[in-house]
């Protein structure tokens, strides 16, 4: 076999191989209640479970359709062992990773945070597919001090690195509840079903003595809440315009008032692990507006070196919202990948140049 038969192959092979940097999962849930953070590990999917508060998804890969039952809460999602506890106000801490537990792929889209009551249960065994969900969060489109007083999606910092927080509405009333935070990323969107849904749940029992509740008229089944039609589902303007109508009911009315009266915001925000996020807020017909927490955690219990090694693994750059989303994760790309295996077999005689590669994705 020459060389060039033998490159020639090796491409095939590796196109028909799935690239696990470019879908995801919730790896972990921390919870701050002011005094003390709280971490809960996520099982990667298809892996053998261990008790968690996160429901195991099935695989990696994106929900497609807006009226797929997996829209509820992920790929196949299998009731948790555990249930975290948590109070009105606390902050939620959302920790996405992409497949081969990296930075998450996706910077394109917006983040969105729901809340279900699982009633006299403790949810371990709770069917949720015909439950009524209630919006407590969403962002979106952000301008703020790290994209240079650009319009950047929010997202574009989860890729980065950051976390995603969430408040816990300050007056919720106590009992058992699941969180459903769901990234919807967006880079296929130009077309009708090109959106990609990565819904995950948490169970969660809040405690507190508060009163505040949902009313019917802003409750919504999942899947029924969004159409793929949609303009916030397929948006053919996605990289071109800085306006963004967000899928799905409103914000609760109680959690929105509860925010204005304490003078935070309903919005969710991101945060980085190693420094303070700044103030932003986002935009669009039915957006939300609200300051960014200050939240500085590690992702988790790590070595000196891991975690430096995880730092040097995260984006420097954001991406304008005119630029197509495109696979840059260093040693995840074909060319990459190409390169690479070259260099393990050592073929001689062959130049690859390294130079302007990105491939959409």
């Amino acid at each position: 076999m020459t060389i060039l038969q033998a490159f020639s192959s090796l491409v095939l092979c590796l196109l028909a191989l799935p690239s696990v940097a470019a879908h995801g999962y919730l790896a972990y849930l921390g919870i701050v209640d002011g005094q003390s953070y709280t971490n809960y590990t996520g099982n990667v999917p298809n892996a053998d479970p261990s008790p968690s508060v996160i429901r195991q998804v099935s695989d990696i890969s994106p929900v497609k359709g807006a009226s797929n039952p997996d829209l509820n809460c992920g790929l196949d999602a299998q009731f948790a062992q555990n249930v975290a506890s948590a109070n009105p106000g606390d902050l939620l801490v959302f920790d996405w990773r992409g497949g081969d537990n990296t930075n998450w792929p996706h910077n394109t889209g917006p983040m969105l945070t729901y809340m279900t009551s699982c009633g006299t249960s403790d949810c371990t065994q709770y069917n949720s597919s015909s439950s009524k969900w209630f919006k407590i969060a969403e962002i979106g489109i952000v301008t703020n001090a790290t994209s240079n007083g650009s319009p950047v999606w929010a997202q574009q910092s989860v890729m980065n690195g950051a976390f995603t927080n969430v408040t816990l509405p300050s007056t919720i009333s106590p009992g058992n509840y699941l969180i459903r935070h769901e990234i919807i990323a967006l880079h296929l969107a130009t077309e009708l079903g090109g959106a990609e849904f990565y819904p995950a749940c948490s169970q969660v029992k809040v405690g507190g003595s508060q009163t505040g509740m949902a009313k019917d008229s802003e409750m919504v089944l999942l899947p029924g809440a969004y159409k793929d039609t949609d303009p916030g589902i397929y948006d053919p303007d996605v990289y071109s315009s800085n306006s963004y109508t967000f899928p799905g009911p409103p914000i609760a009315a109680f959690v929105s008032a509860a925010a204005s009266s304490s003078g935070s915001s309903s919005s969710s925000s991101t945060s980085s692990a190693t420094s303070p996020a700044s103030t932003g807020s986002t935009s669009g017909s039915s957006s939300s507006s609200g300051v960014q927490s200050i939240c500085k955690l590690q992702r988790r219990t790590q070595s000196s070196a891991e975690s430096i090694a995880r730092r040097n693994l995260r984006h420097s750059s954001h991406l304008p919202l005119g630029i197509q989303e495109s696979h840059q994760q260093k040693g995840h790309s074909l060319w990459g990948d190409l390169v690479t295996t070259f260099s393990a077999l050592r073929v001689g005689g062959l130049k690859i140049a390294k130079g302007g590669q990105s491939a959409i994705y």
